[in-house]
């Protein structure tokens, strides 16, 4: 049975296919519009993979499944994703 974190929960598994953290990300629901954090996402999992969904509405806004030496990941539900990157030096 599955259970309902939050969406620090994807912050190991997005840090291995991205070179910053996403959990600070700011991501837009393509269902209602409301902009949440990463981290501030339902997550569901873990298997198959891991589900995100709206903390608004509970639309999904991405879907995470990984497999030896592969990752899929799937934004469909997210009309945008503002990434917060390090200052140059």
């Amino acid at each position: 049975m599955s259970s309902e974190v939050d969406g620090n929960a994807l912050g190991g598994d997005l840090a291995e296919i991205f070179a910053v953290d996403l959990t600070g990300a700011a991501v837009t629901c393509g269902g209602c519009k409301t902009v949440s954090a990463v981290a501030a996402l339902l997550v569901w999992g873990p298997a198959p993979g891991l589900v995100a969904r709206c903390p608004e509405c509970e639309d999904v806004v991405l879907r995470l499944v990984r497999a030896p030496g592969q990752a899929w990941l799937d934004l469909r539900g997210a009309v945008s994703v503002r990434i917060p990157l390090p200052a140059p030096e």
